[in-house]
């Protein structure tokens, strides 16, 4: 008797530890199991002609309401769009309409990693820069620009600074006279 409950009880381990899944299908390893997903989101397209993508994502830009205009450079393979937007409007809802532009421009397969700024001086310095490349000049009007943005951002570099000396008078200094 006790032979038959060992036997029963080795048996039930080796069934009990047996890999195979519950469905019937052979065991497989878990070392080689990739999983294969189909990419889903939109795929930017390689920018061949930076004048139409401008003008399409201006257009794109300029559909949501309350955007007044909007200006965009294309260089390489990123734009940067600048949207103009009512000067009174609060601050919360500049960043909702400028979240709804992007959400917009990202439907779009040139828009999709676009750069989107609200800022009413860089918007300006954007759309000084597209007329520049529209005029003929998109290096130096680039390059124009880029130092004007640098040169706000950072007005002064600090290792060019020199300490203020005390100012001299010009005026004759008197000797001293005691009487």
């Amino acid at each position: 008797m006790r032979v038959f409950v060992y036997c029963i009880v080795l048996l039930s381990v080796l069934v009990g530890c047996n890999q195979s899944p519950k469905n019937g299908a052979s065991p497989t390893n878990d070392v080689n199991r990739q999983v294969q997903v189909k990419q889903t989101a939109p795929q930017k397209k390689e920018i061949v002609d930076s004048r139409a993508v401008s003008e399409r994502l201006e257009q794109i830009a300029t559909s949501i309401p309350l955007v007044e205009g909007a200006k965009c450079v294309v260089f390489g393979n990123t734009a940067v769009v600048g949207i103009n937007l009512p000067p009174d409007m609060d601050r919360s809802k500049v960043g909702t309409i400028k979240l709804s532009v992007a959400e917009a421009l990202k439907k779009d397969p040139y828009g999709v990693d676009a750069i989107v700024t609200a800022d009413m001086d860089m918007a300006a310095r954007i759309g000084k820069i597209r007329d520049n490349v529209v005029n003929g000049k998109p290096i130096s009007g680039f390059a124009e620009e880029m130092a004007e943005i640098i040169g706000r951002i950072m007005p002064q570099i600090p290792r060019e600074v020199e300490p203020m000396s005390p100012p001299q008078s010009t005026e004759p200094q008197m000797p001293n006279k005691q009487l």
